[in-house]
């Protein structure tokens, strides 16, 4: 039975989900990671929020693993490279949380600006410190996003309702979505300069890491406010502590810490600060809403394979993978054809569509072609990992849509150049699900892919076809299918037999012997 292991805080509802749908679901919250590197081979899924850390060492360890998936948005607590170099499928849940966090970003600059936290430890211990806590308005205030993604643009509608000016660092953000959101895009540098209050909401990378630091808060205008719900790691908070002392930053709110869970830190004491533990995601809405939806996709890829969110390759609708199906099996054995007669170094790869198949979801199906092709060179590769590898041996891959008129209803045509020479094979599918190939290396052919192949090519001369059969009866062989095709009359010809078991070197090399035998090699599908 397929298994996941939930291994931090979800919802019950999410292994109710996973049970109800036939897969195994574990929940073994707080393992340590020698716990978890030692249990994580028994599992097809791993389930997480930002506790777990899926590092290189535990997806090395996990031999069966084909999908992490995370409930919430960041995954920088998953080693996402090395899942990829492993074929695992990483997921988030983008939208999940996205209006909870946006909400507690827009809370938090409200308790900045009237210093609520300080201000309701003062009343409460009976202080009455009124002239104290004089706040400011957020009307006509400006508020620099940055990072203007699912979070920062609900950020920005709701900044709006506050009669607040937006302006907005992404560089993803375009013209045409910056003007639909009503905001102002910026470079970094202007927004420093202009905000009074900035929110951070970018992912961590190694380019936005430590992106609030001294230097940035120096082109900042005085007395600005800054407010983290998203990576602790994008500033530097001994940076921040200098700020404070300064006046130049107003005040800080931070709901992410670089060390979690901050149970020290060197801002804390500062009543310039309101820090919350990392709350962005928490409330019952998001939470429940996060675990469901990890727990429906990484049930969709196991059962289906649909693929949603995934950060590492195509998605696939539900309502697409059965449609993709036959088309993904069409890709895998051309591409598998053409990486068992590659024998020189690969250098470029093309994959046209004609007819329906132009008209699907193309880039799973040229992850798949591109698996079924270095496959036979490589080991450990699939439709997930398969692109990378391409990119890292410099193969280019080319993706080509027709709306050319076919002699076929639907066509993928996968062309391999190498070192020496150029080749491909095309094919189509034959009642709508069953793959067929339909020429090969411009010789038209029309033959079904079974698991033992044997594939000749030879010059077009009388005698050839009993030449071969005699040899293959003679050693016990049975044919189970024979498709023959040539270019013209006594030119370049191709055979094509199914056989019902695999052909020995020995009975190969004898093959090549044959008269007019160019080529002879044993596939396997």
């Amino acid at each position: 039975m397929t298994r996941v292991l939930i291994a931090d805080d979800l919802s019950p509802r999410a292994a109710e989900i996973f049970r109800e749908r036939g897969i195994e679901a574990d929940v073994k919250v707080g393992l340590t990671p020698a716990d978890l590197e030692s249990i994580i081979a028994d599992y097809d899924g791993l389930a997480v929020r930002s506790a777990t850390k899926a590092t290189a060492k535990i997806i090395a360890a996990a031999k069966t693993l084909k999908v992490i998936g995370r409930a919430g948005i960041g995954v920088d607590n998953i080693d996402v490279p090395a899942a990829t170099q492993r074929g695992i499928v990483v997921m988030n849940t983008p939208h999940g949380n996205s209006v909870t966090t946006a909400e507690h970003a827009i809370a938090m600059m409200f308790a900045l600006a009237r210093q609520i936290p300080a201000a309701d430890q003062s009343t409460q211990a009976g202080k009455w410190e009124k002239s104290r806590f004089v706040g400011v308005e957020l009307m006509g205030k400006v508020l620099g996003i940055v990072g203007c993604g699912n979070i920062g643009s609900i950020v920005a509608d709701r900044a709006h309702g506050l009669k607040m000016k937006v302006i907005a660092f992404d560089p993803f953000l375009s013209d045409d979505r910056a003007r639909d959101l009503n905001v102002e895009k910026v470079e970094l540098d202007q927004l420093f300069a202009r905000a009074d209050f900035i929110t951070l909401h970018t992912p961590l990378t190694d380019g936005t890491r430590h992106m609030i630091n001294a230097a940035a808060i120096a082109r900042m205008k005085p007395g600005v406010r800054i407010i983290n719900c998203a990576r602790g790691e994008l500033v530097v908070e001994e940076d921040l502590k200098a700020g404070l002392a300064s006046g130049q930053i107003a005040g800080v709110a931070l709901d992410v810490f670089a060390v979690e869970p901050a149970k020290s830190n060197q801002l804390f004491g500062s009543d310039k600060l309101v820090a919350t533990p990392h709350l962005g995601a928490s409330t019952a809405e998001a939470q429940e809403k996060v675990a469901l939806q990890v727990a429906e996709q990484m049930a969709d890829f196991l059962l289906t394979g649909a693929v949603t969110n995934a950060l590492n390759m195509p998605s696939v609708t539900a309502e697409e993978a059965p449609k993709l199906r036959p088309y993904m099996k069409l890709a895998q054995q051309l591409g598998s054809f053409a990486g068992q007669l590659t024998r020189s170094g690969l250098k470029a790869i093309t994959i046209e569509y004609e007819g329906q198949a132009a008209e699907l979801n193309t880039r799973p199906l040229t992850a798949v072609a591109l698996a079924g092709l270095l496959g036979p060179l490589l080991d450990s590769v699939n439709m997930v990992n398969a692109p990378v590898i391409a990119r890292e041996r410099n193969i280019e891959v080319s993706e080509v849509k027709h709306s050319r008129p076919s002699d076929y209803q639907t066509l993928i045509r996968l062309t391999v150049t190498t070192d020496r020479q150029s080749r491909d094979v095309a094919g189509t599918l034959f009642g709508g699900d069953k793959p067929r190939l339909v020429q090969i290396k411009g010789i038209a052919v029309e033959a079904e892919l079974g698991r033992h192949m044997l594939y000749v090519t030879n010059r077009d001369k009388p005698g050839f076809i009993g030449r071969l059969g005699t040899l293959l009866g003679t050693e016990g062989v049975n044919i189970a299918t024979f498709h023959l095709g040539r270019r013209a009359p006594g030119e370049d010809a191709i055979a094509l037999i199914e056989v019902d078991e695999p052909l020995s070197d020995a009975l190969l090399a004898r093959i090549r012997e044959i008269p007019d035998v160019v080529q002879a090699t044993a596939l396997a599908f």
